[in-house]
């Protein structure tokens, strides 16, 4: 209870007010630090109103657990934590005669002393607390009707079953055309995607996981820090300084020089219009365009372009979104870059949203403000996995790289500032585009504006 006589959650230093409630709705909720029942949120009365009120703020913060309690075995049967905003458990309808099996992107794994169940496609991990769960998800590696399944286990749940499949652990199959293979979940996009490359994506960004991001030192009482030079090799070394040239370094020379990480904008001196459109010239549009069929198995004719940077097998698959906070002749907004048509397309993205997304690059950062423009570099995926299979995230990677470094150079040759940052994250941007996440969404990010700094000389 604070002063004014509202609510807030705490954790550590910080502070989340949950707005004001009455007496005997704060102690209707008190249950909450070791389990309330789900139908105490229930009825018209007005405490009811404001527990259910308060317990929907906490979950939209993700700040609840859902516990399946067994009063039978006084244990927690499962335990389901949310992963993204907005998750409330909400089983879905099953009969025995449907027929479940395992999705292929869930996976169970110890975490600590605990056996968790996860997916990257689900808002929630189950923590499993009874044996017998996970060898009933053992044998829904294979399609499996809800009868069978409760004959095998007659304690077997089928709101948890339900719930299961509302988390997107498991998948209901047509049983005259399903066979729970990789053409059975999702659409056409979500079967190229490999296990291993969705979950690197989705673990390795903002959005989809409560885990903390960013530089969060998390081993640094438990190993040093490696040193900034690799210990020498011991056997005979080759000097090459005799070797290099007194002579001026080239401009090219100076430009890797010259290149280094801004992350404080001159707001009174924005980037303009014409600045953004040499960049992005520079660095993103398409050069040249062909087709070719040759190298295609039964697959059909393939188009492919040529743009200022390097990519695996010239699928080009990274497309550029800005969110603009400051640009002279450009209004605020969140932009597509046409890449082929060297022009930006405004999408119906919310003020908040891009607040948002400003707000997180800001922070991200360590900045004293928000960036100017944050480019967000976001990949379709289907486009470079058609062809590479089970390494094409890692190519994409490689290819937000090169991207990026363009970016540095070109800012460094227009005397702009950028930075690159580290998260990004998918969930906002899938709001934002209205894209599945599995469809396209970020794998980068990049900060672009005039710096508060001078610029360094060459």
């Amino acid at each position: 209870m604070q002063a004014d006589g509202s609510v807030a959650a705490v954790s550590g230093d910080h502070s989340l007010n949950l707005g004001q409630y009455s007496r005997a709705a704060i102690e209707r909720a008190g249950p909450l630090a070791t389990g309330l029942p789900l139908a105490s949120l229930a009825g018209r009365s007005i405490v009811a109103r404001q527990v259910h009120a308060l317990v929907r703020r906490l979950a939209w913060h993700g700040l609840l657990d859902y516990r399946l309690f067994s009063p039978r075995d006084a244990q927690d049967v499962v335990v389901i934590e949310p992963q993204v905003a907005e998750y409330w458990p909400e089983p879905a309808k099953l009969s025995n005669g449907d027929t479940l099996v395992l999705s292929r992107f869930a996976y169970l794994r110890r975490r600590g002393n605990e056996m968790v169940l996860e997916s990257p496609r689900a808002g929630a991990l189950f923590r499993i607390g009874d044996p017998a769960i996970a060898a009933t998800l053992a044998a829904l590696s294979r399609p499996q009707k809800i009868s069978n399944l409760r004959r095998r286990a007659a304690a077997l749940d089928i709101e948890l079953l339900g719930l299961l499949l509302n988390g997107g652990m498991l998948i209901k199959l047509d049983p005259k055309h399903g066979d729970g293979l990789r053409l059975n979940e999702g659409d056409a996009n979500l079967v190229l995607w490999d296990f291993h490359d969705l979950v690197f994506h989705t673990r390795s960004t903002e959005g989809r996981h409560s885990e903390p991001v960013g530089g969060a030192y998390a081993y640094a009482a438990a190993v040093p820090s490696l040193p900034a030079l690799r210990p020498s090799w011991p056997g005979k070394s080759v000097s090459l300084d005799k070797f290099v040239s007194a002579a001026p370094a080239s401009p090219f020379t100076r430009l890797l020089h010259a290149r280094h990480s801004t992350r404080d904008f001159d707001d009174r001196n924005p980037v303009t219009l014409p600045e953004l459109a040499q960049f992005l010239g520079t660095t993103a549009r398409v050069l040249s365009e062909w087709k070719s069929g040759d190298d295609v198995g039964g697959g059909g004719e393939v188009t492919y372009t040529s743009r200022p940077y390097p990519a695996a097998g010239s699928a080009y698959e990274l497309e550029l979104y800005l969110a603009v906070s400051n640009c002279e002749g450009l209004a605020r907004g969140f932009y597509h870059y046409d890449a082929g048509r060297h022009a930006l397309v405004s999408l119906d993205a919310s003020p908040e949203q891009i607040r948002a997304l400003l707000a997180a690059a800001e922070f991200a950062m360590d900045a004293s403000g928000p960036p100017q423009i944050l480019i967000t570099i976001a990949a379709r995926f289907g486009r470079i996995a058609w062809k590479y299979s089970s390494i094409a995230y890692s190519l994409v990677l490689k290819d937000v790289g090169c991207m990026i470094q363009t970016f540095y150079l070109t800012a460094a040759d227009m005397s702009l500032g950028g930075c690159a940052i580290g998260t990004s994250n998918i969930d906002l941007f899938a709001r934002m585009t209205g894209l599945e996440l599995h469809v396209e969404g970020p794998v980068g990010q990049f900060a672009l504006g005039r710096s508060a700094q001078r610029p360094i000389p060459g």
